[in-house]
């Protein structure tokens, strides 16, 4: 018994240390990236929902789908994101083809967050005002 439990639980760590893994790759890309003037959006921000990655801008914003290292799909527009790695292993860019546009953006130090977090930051913002 004592060794079924000694299992489970090793089981249960690598489980653990396993889905850390995957989120902190995500976080890699999480961030602002932001685009010459007069690029057709000026930024866009990447976060982490649920277990994938999205894309926003101005435009609207997509799921990006892994399809090889650094380089994801942009579903909703039928494009591709190919992030850029300095000598550190740092994403510092990215490269975005999509409707017919060819984009070069540079990762900003801004914070990027969720929609969820927004909206919670929304409500006690709405909250504190009352």
């Amino acid at each position: 018994m004592k060794k079924l439990m000694m299992i489970c639980l090793m089981l249960g760590a690598v489980a653990f240390v396993h889905a850390q893994d995957k989120d902190s790759t995500l976080q890699d890309f999480v961030g602002k990236y932001k685009f010459p003037d007069g690029s057709i959006v000026p930024e866009v921000t990447v976060s982490v929902e649920g277990a994938g990655l999205v894309m926003g801008s101005s435009i609207g914003n997509s799921a990006l789908v892994k399809i090889g290292d650094d380089l994801f799909s942009i579903t909703a527009y039928d494009g591709s994101a190919q992030f850029k790695r300095d000598a550190n292993k740092k994403v510092i860019g990215v490269s975005i083809n999509a409707g017919g546009y060819a984009l070069e953006g540079t990762k900003s130090d801004g914070i990027a967050i969720d929609r969820s977090h927004v909206m919670l930051i929304n409500r006690i913002n709405r909250w504190a005002v009352k």
